[in-house]
C-alpha cells in the first residue's frame, strides 16, 4: 500500500487529479474528517459523489459542500481498501459515516483474548478481553472476510467447551480444534498444538490489521524453507496457503458499490412516490412492508414480510410467519397475517404492498378497518404485471416497465415470494424427516 497521501481541494475541476485505481478517501474540513469512504476506482466515487450533492436533502450535499479538500490513500486491492476505511472510520468517527454512527446493525469481527483464542461476528465493542475488527458494512461482506480467512488459516468459532470435535475440524476449518487440544495428554503434543493454532490466529490478526503482505512474505519463507529440507509435502501446503490468501487479498470484491446502490435507490422511491400520489395520499416512503403466502395444497403455510428501508432491503427487519393449517384460501391466510402483524408494537410501515390482484387486496382492507389500520395499501397482480390501488374502486394501473418506481415494487413482491417459499420448503422437509 502506498503510504502517500494525496490532497485535493473540494471541487469538480479538481477531480482529474484523482486517481483510477482502488483506495480510501476522505472528505475534510480543516483538520476534520466528515465522511470516509472507499473504492476500486477513486475518481469514478468522487464523482457520483459530486454527483449526488446537487440534490440538497441528499447526505452527500452537506459533506461535499462542507469540506475543504479530498484526501486519498492508494491501495493495490479492494480488500486493502476495505480494511483500511473500516481502520479509519473506528479512529476517526466522521460525522456523516451514520451507517457506522448511527446504525445498530454495524459489525465487527471479534477475536477473544483465551488460551484458545476463538473468532466471532458481533454488534458491539463491549468486552476488554477480545481484539476487534471492523466496523463493516454488511454482514455478508463480514461473514465473507471470515470465510476466505478462515480457509488459509483455520480456526475455531464455537462459543461454548465441548469434549468432542467439532464440525468444522472435520472439513479443516478448525485445526487444531481447541477441543482435540484439551483433551491431549501428551504435554509437548499439546504444546506443539497450542503454538500451531496461536500461530494461525497471529496470522488472522495480522492479515485483518492490513498487515497482509507481512503474512505473504512468511508464507513464502515457509514454503522455501519446508523447500531446502525437502519436505516437499510441507511445501506444498504452504504454498497452497499462499495462493488462497493472495488471491482473496488482491482479486477478490467484497463490497458493492454502495453509493450507487443508494443513489439509485434514492431515485426508485422518489419514482414509486410521484408514480402513486396520483391516486393515493402518501407523506414518505421511508419504510414499505411487503407480503406474501407460500402453501402446498394448504400445508406447512407460511407468510412473509420483507421490509425495504429507504429503497434498500432491510433484512435485520424481516419477519416470518408459521401460519394456521385450518386455512383454505389465501384470503384467510392474508387475514392472519395482517391480524398478527398489526397487533405488534413494530415501527409502522409508509405503504404496505401485498402480492395479489383485488380479491387479496380487498381482504386485507376489510382487515384494516377492522382494526382502524390507515396506511396506504397496493397490491401486485401477475400477468402482466400492475398495481391494484387499495382505494374503493380498486384501480388496476400499469405503470411503463421501464419506470424504475414501479421496479422497485417488483423487487420487494419478488424478494417477498423468496423468503415465503424458503421457509415453507423449509418447514415442509422439516416435517418430511
Amino acid at each position: 500500500m502506498t503510504a502517500q497521501l494525496n490532497t485535493i481541494p473540494t471541487d469538480l475541476a479538481s477531480l482529474s487529479k484523482a486517481p483510477t485505481t482502488a483506495g480510501v478517501y476522505l472528505f475534510y474540513k480543516g483538520k476534520t474528517p466528515l465522511y470516509i469512504g472507499k473504492s476500486v476506482n477513486i475518481r469514478a466515487r468522487l464523482k457520483s459523489h459530486f454527483e449526488s450533492a446537487k440534490q440538497v436533502t441528499s447526505k452527500a450535499y452537506a459533506y461535499v459542500n462542507g469540506s475543504d479538500h479530498i484526501q486519498w490513500i492508494i491501495t493495490d486491492s479492494e480488500f486493502k481498501a476495505l480494511m483500511l476505511e473500516s481502520r479509519m472510520i473506528r479512529t476517526h468517527r466522521p460525522k456523516y459515516n451514520v451507517r457506522w454512527r448511527d446504525d445498530k446493525s454495524y459489525l465487527y469481527i471479534k477475536i477473544t483474548k483465551e488460551v484458545y483464542p476463538k473468532i466471532s461476528v458481533t454488534h458491539e465493542e463491549k468486552s476488554t478481553k477480545a481484539y476487534y475488527y471492523g466496523p463493516f458494512s454488511s454482514k455478508q461482506v463480514t461473514l465473507r472476510i471470515l470465510k476466505e480467512i478462515r480457509r488459509v488459516f483455520p480456526f475455531c468459532m464455537q462459543t461454548t467447551v465441548s469434549k468432542q470435535r467439532c464440525f468444522y475440524s472435520k472439513i479443516g476449518l478448525c485445526d487444531p480444534c481447541p477441543n482435540i487440544i484439551n483433551r491431549t495428554t501428551d504435554t509437548s503434543q499439546q504444546n506443539l498444538l497450542t503454538k500451531q493454532y496461536k500461530s494461525q490466529i497471529r496470522n488472522v490478526k495480522n492479515v485483518l490489521e492490513g498487515k497482509s503482505d507481512t503474512v505473504l512474505k512468511m508464507l513464502l519463507d515457509a514454503i522455501d524453507k519446508h523447500k531446502e529440507k525437502l519436505e516437499y509435502e510441507e511445501a506444498l501446503i504452504y504454498r497452497n496457503r499462499y495462493l488462497k490468501l493472495e488471491a482473496f487479498i488482491l482479486r477478490k470484491r467484497f463490497d458493492s458499490d454502495t453509493l450507487e446502490e443508494y443513489n439509485t435507490a434514492e431515485r426508485r422511491s422518489k419514482e414509486l412516490k410521484k408514480l402513486l400520489e396520483r391516486y393515493i395520499d402518501l407523506e414518505d416512503l421511508h419504510r414499505i412492508e411487503c407480503y406474501d403466502m407460500s402453501t402446498l395444497s394448504f400445508k406447512n403455510n407460511t407468510a412473509s414480510m420483507v421490509v425495504f428501508t429507504d429503497g434498500l432491503s432491510d433484512k435485520k427487519e424481516y419477519k416470518r410467519f408459521k401460519l394456521d393449517d385450518k386455512h383454505n384460501s389465501d384470503f384467510d391466510m392474508f387475514g392472519e397475517v395482517m391480524e398478527r402483524r398489526f397487533k405488534r408494537n413494530w415501527e409502522k410501515p409508509n405503504l404496505v404492498i401485498v402480492d395479489g390482484g383485488k380479491p387479496q387486496v380487498r381482504k386485507v382492507l376489510q382487515i384494516f378497518a377492522t382494526m382502524n389500520v390507515s396506511i396506504p395499501l397496493i397490491g401486485i397482480a401477475k400477468r402482466p404485471d400492475r398495481i391494484i390501488l387499495g382505494t374503493k374502486d380498486l384501480l388496476s394501473v400499469r405503470p411503463p416497465k421501464d419506470n424504475i418506481g414501479f421496479r422497485l415494487v417488483q423487487a420487494l413482491r419478488d424478494e417477498s415470494h423468496r423468503f415465503a417459499k424458503k421457509y415453507h420448503v423449509y418447514l415442509r422437509t422439516k416435517n418430511m424427516i
